[in-house]
């Protein structure tokens, strides 16, 4: 069993495709390189059986040479069973690179998709991450598996054609003359069919995102009544994506059809030059049938050239959108000044927000855009001038930022598998039953059949919008970070539920941050201080009861009173 290192021990090379390949090449050299060699003697044994039937003939049956029959004879079935050996080890070590190479790529690509965080939504589209992580992960196993038979096709092909100069020159110039034009006819189709691929590969990727929103959001589209025109739209791209496979099907049916004339065409030549020499007794029978077994042959090496160079083509393709994705950088790179020990202020100034430590404080903002981007710059998941304890976040270790404060909001998602892992991935276990009871979760625990050890699918599409809302929020309470920043935890939820949950929130943080963002008048009263922003500055203070005189303060909370 191989071992694989770690992603951050390794540095793909990521300025160009075929860089990547080579690079990927290089981490699988040696089962490439055994791959190659197996490959190479396999199809030269091969090629050595004509030969050796040419000679048993001469030798043996035209002689009527019984011990050298049997000897070539023997030679033969030697020839066949290093050809079956060696295409064992061939197999072996094609595929042994092949899963290496994917999963290598797979192991990048998830890592670099860990470290981007929300900045990769910005920069790629769901469909195009899975199109990588599924097709293009495979291709690239596939350009590497096809480098043993690769390897071994021009090999033989080289020999058979030495052999056959040695033979007679005329048929030996035949074959050097018409290899290389059946090389170039079937470049002229690759070309065009890069293209094609890559356009295809494109319109995969969009349909593919296309799918997994109306997936995502089936119970909304029904609810307005958008499911007809979300399904026009699929089978629209749909069809465009049909017309882009028929274009790429149109060169692949052209190249497999040069792939079997061009030969056939060869085999034809050999074959007629090669009675000719028979007749003018330049040739003997037994050297026009090995000609015959070697025009006939050589229609295998190459077919194996021709597909050994679609898969590489293809394999290009694949790089390209991999290192697309493995080319995007974070928003924000880390930095090196460490946040101070222990609890301290969060400061943001360009909002005038200022949260001391162990404080339950509520934020009450008059547009929602202001309260999605102030939890963001004190999370640091935006440009922002905030600081904790004086160091400013921009130049803390990102590690730290996230370790020390978490921002959870209601774009955040339940992930498949169990319950229990969800709720505590980091697997504390202790305290996991006093944050469900915080969160006013128990219900939902209690009404699963498996209760914590439930699956969780699709998201957590089986819960409803307030459920999903408070397992979440269990979910952040178990994480216990120095600063918890919630956007509008109970937005989803009733009225009584808010209650027990902002009471038993207030409960379970005590003397720890807290920083919530919410219009919810049960919310703002649980809290210890309330600021309200206006344009994106703090423009009043205060508890719950003391703020209701303040004009700014009084639309906000009746607007959430009227809704």
């Amino acid at each position: 069993m191989r071992n694989f290192p770690e992603s951050s021990a390794v540095t793909p090379d990521c300025r160009s495709s075929l860089r990547y390949l080579f690079w990927l090449a290089g981490q699988f050299r040696v089962p490439i390189l055994l791959g190659a060699l197996a490959g190479i003697a396999c199809i030269v044994a091969q090629a050595l059986i004509p030969a050796a039937i040419g000679v048993a003939i001469d030798d043996g049956i035209i002689a009527r040479d019984q011990p050298a029959l049997l000897w070539w004879g023997a030679a033969i079935l030697g020839l066949g069973v290093v050809q079956a050996l060696t295409g064992l080890m061939q197999d072996r070590y094609g595929l042994t690179a092949s899963l290496g190479a994917a999963y290598r790529t797979l192991q990048l690509v998830t890592a670099r998709a860990a470290r981007l965080g929300g900045t990769l939504r910005k920069q790629a589209s769901t469909g195009e991450v899975v199109s990588v992580g599924v097709a293009d992960i495979t291709q690239l196993g596939a350009a590497l598996e096809t480098t043993g038979r690769f390897a071994g096709a021009v090999v033989v092909i080289i020999v058979v054609a030495g052999i056959m100069l040695a033979t007679s020159w005329q048929l030996g110039v035949v074959v050097l003359v018409g290899v290389p034009v059946m090389v170039w006819a079937v470049g002229l189709l690759l070309r065009p069919l890069h293209g094609r691929q890559q356009h295809l590969r494109d319109q995969q990727a969009e349909l593919t995102t296309h799918a997994v929103d109306i997936s995502s959001g089936l119970r909304v589209l029904r609810g307005i009544g958008g499911e007809a025109q979300f399904s026009h739209r699929y089978r629209q791209m749909s069809q465009r994506v049909r017309g882009a496979g028929v274009r790429v099907a149109g060169v692949e049916a052209a190249l497999d059809a040069a792939k079997t004339f061009l030969p056939g065409l060869l085999l034809v030549t050999v074959v007629w030059l090669g009675a000719g020499s028979v007749l003018d007794g330049r040739l003997s029978v037994g050297q026009l049938v090995a000609f015959y077994g070697y025009a006939v042959f050589l229609a295998t090496p190459l077919r194996r050239v021709a597909d050994g160079a679609d898969q590489f083509t293809r394999g290009n393709v694949a790089a390209a959108r991999v290192i697309r994705l493995l080319n995007i950088e974070p928003e924000h790179a880390s930095g090196t000044t460490p946040l101070p020990d222990g609890p301290a202020e969060l400061v943001d100034p360009d909002a005038g927000l200022r949260v001391q430590p162990g404080r339950f404080v509520a934020v009450a903002c008059a547009t929602p855009s202001d309260a999605a981007l102030l939890a963001d710059r004190l999370g640091r998941h935006t440009g922002t001038t905030a600081t904790f304890g004086g160091v400013p976040l921009r130049d803390a270790p990102l590690e730290q930022v996230r370790a020390r404060i978490l921002v959870a909001t209601n774009e955040d998602r339940l992930f498949d598998g169990p319950l229990r892992n969800e709720l505590d991935p980091a697997d504390r276990s202790d305290g996991l039953r006093a944050v469900i009871e915080a969160s006013s979760s128990s219900d939902i625990i209690e009404m699963l059949p498996d209760g914590l050890d439930q699956t969780v699918v699709g998201g957590g599409q089986e819960f409803s919008g307030g459920q999903r809302q408070r397992l979440r929020l269990a979910r952040a309470l178990q994480a216990d970070p120095d600063v918890l920043v919630l956007v509008e935890p109970t937005s989803a939820v009733d009225a009584h539920t808010e209650a027990r949950v902002a009471q038993r929130l207030r409960q379970a943080r005590a003397g720890r941050t807290t920083v919530v963002f919410t219009t919810s008048p049960i919310m703002l009263n649980a809290a210890d201080r309330v600021a309200v922003v206006v344009e994106g500055r703090v423009v009043g203070e205060g508890t719950y009861p003391g703020l209701r005189g303040d004009a700014r303060y009084r639309p906000i909370v009746a607007r959430e009173d009227e809704a």
